[in-house]
């Protein structure tokens, strides 16, 4: 029979113990719009970074020789530049070791200076606008193509394959919005596209009534919309009420949504609709077919885009603190500019500004109400 003694340092000795063998806590940040109308592109965003975080932990993270438990630290911008802010500025009170986000370009850029100024990282697989990367800060990384690709490559589809000559532009007056319009205008242009007019709403309409009947009038082969599927769904119903039956309806990846089917309320002109998408197809990407699926038996009828990406994006910068051994940005951030992870998306390498390396991108459309790429 033991002493009481020799039991109280046997208790001390095991206290002792089990603080050893603790796992350090490591905290990753995640922004987007979980409140507002996009809020259903935040929660398939947050989805991603959750799945990531306990593929994870379920596998086991050890940096520089210690067992770490990653956790989500999670934050919404409702889509608002100044709440984007707030929340980067939160996570960097909060001392997160990088961050994954935001959503919007209109929060990214600039919630991008104040990770930049308190030196932690973030990697968005959303924001697309290319004023995003300009400034060149180490602490800024996108892991999707930018709008000089999806704007660029709408146009081009337009005129070489479908061979249109007269389109109306639209756009949200948002830093995607407009950034992803004004590229696919100058290229329309420069391809011997007319740009026959140029409308401007909000992201927050809903009525869309007369500037689609000032466009009607012009009679273009073709819409382009800059913006988000919460105004696109919309503006597909009312084009089909004024019987605007026969344009093309292009858009970049704000509105290459599953959900757009429903906020058009299954209109018979999805069938018009083409949008573009950075990255290759889920199809065509590695293991997107088995990724997929363990997402939607996660998160049955949440997916909409871009949640591969920030799923990357999570591994992608755990990737980096493995390989630096550490979760101080300051030493791991070396080992972020040298990325190469293959990773779901595809095989992630930044250039030097930290735009992806390679940068794909898709055009998919609606044929029969139902999403798919085009060959």
């Amino acid at each position: 029979m033991k002493s009481g003694t020799q039991l109280v340092l046997a208790g001390v000795a095991a206290v002792a113990s089990g603080l050893a063998c603790a796992q350090e806590v490591v905290k990753i940040g995640h922004v987007a719009p979980m409140s507002g109308p996009q809020a259903h592109y935040g929660k398939d965003n947050e989805n991603g970074v959750r799945m990531a975080i306990e593929d994870l932990n379920a596998k086991g993270v050890t940096i520089g020789g210690k067992k770490v438990k990653l956790e989500i630290a999670a934050e919404d911008d409702a889509a608002d530049p100044k709440q984007g802010t707030a929340a980067a500025q939160k996570l960097c009170d909060a001392k997160v070791a990088g961050v994954v986000g935001h959503l919007n370009s209109g929060t990214t850029i600039p919630a991008s200076k104040v990770y930049n100024d308190c030196e932690i990282p973030h990697v968005t697989g959303a924001a697309t606008n290319p004023n995003l990367t300009k400034p060149n800060y180490p602490t800024t990384y996108r892991i999707i193509a930018n709008d000089n690709a999806l704007g660029a490559g709408l146009a081009i589809y337009a005129a070489d394959k479908l061979k249109l000559k007269k389109v109306a532009v639209i756009d949200d007056r948002s830093a995607y919005g407009q950034g992803v319009a004004d590229i696919f205008t100058k290229t329309a242009k420069e391809k011997g596209i007319e740009v026959v007019d140029q409308q401007f709403t909000n992201d927050k309409a809903t009525d869309f009534m007369a500037i689609l009947t000032a466009i009607k009038s012009k009679n273009p082969d073709a819409i382009f919309f800059g913006g988000m599927d919460t105004q696109g769904g919309p503006m597909l119903r009312q084009m089909e009420q004024l019987g605007i039956s026969n344009a093309k309806f292009f858009g970049g990846d704000g509105i290459c949504t599953e959900k757009l089917i429903e906020l058009s309320g299954k209109s018979k002109l999805l069938d018009n609709v083409t949008c573009a998408e950075g990255g290759a197809s889920l199809a065509k990407m590695p293991g997107g077919k088995a990724w997929k699926a363990r997402y939607d038996a996660k998160y049955p009828n949440q997916f909409q885009v871009y949640s591969p990406y920030t799923y990357d994006a999570t591994f992608v910068l755990v990737d980096a603190m493995t390989r630096a051994g550490s979760t101080d940005p300051k030493k791991y951030i070396p080992e972020l500019k040298k990325a190469n992870y293959k990773g779901v998306t595809g095989t992630i390498r930044f250039e030097p500004n930290g735009e992806l390396k390679n940068a794909a991108m898709t055009l998919y459309s609606y044929r029969g109400g139902q999403k798919a790429p085009l060959e």
